[in-house]
């Protein structure tokens, strides 16, 4: 598994004051689940997915927390509004060689 992404993520959340324990938390649950789909460019998630890795359990919390991440640029979040279709998850700031590394 790969924890560079999570280390360039916690790089750059030290100096950024609007993130909090929940963001990282968060975060961390989606490089989990990405590692877990074998570093995809882009991959579809459902929320009670990552709430559940993220140990959030309040819908509003998560919400909140991914819009932040999507508008700081942590990530590149577009959600699906569709039940059955999961939201789709990419990383701006990732290359494909850094995915593997």
């Amino acid at each position: 598994m790969s924890i560079l992404p999570l280390l360039h993520f916690f790089e750059k959340a030290k100096f950024d004051p609007r993130i909090s324990v929940t963001h990282g938390g968060l975060y961390a649950a989606i490089i989990y689940y990405w590692q877990s789909l074998d570093y995809p460019e882009s991959f579809r998630v459902f929320a009670k997915e990552l709430m559940k890795l993220a140990k959030i359990s309040s819908c509003t919390t998560y919400h909140k927390c991914i819009r932040d991440l999507n508008a700081y640029g942590y990530l590149n979040y577009e959600p699906s509004f569709d039940r059955k279709v999961g939201s789709l998850i990419s990383f701006p700031s990732i290359n494909h060689n850094q995915r593997n590394e």
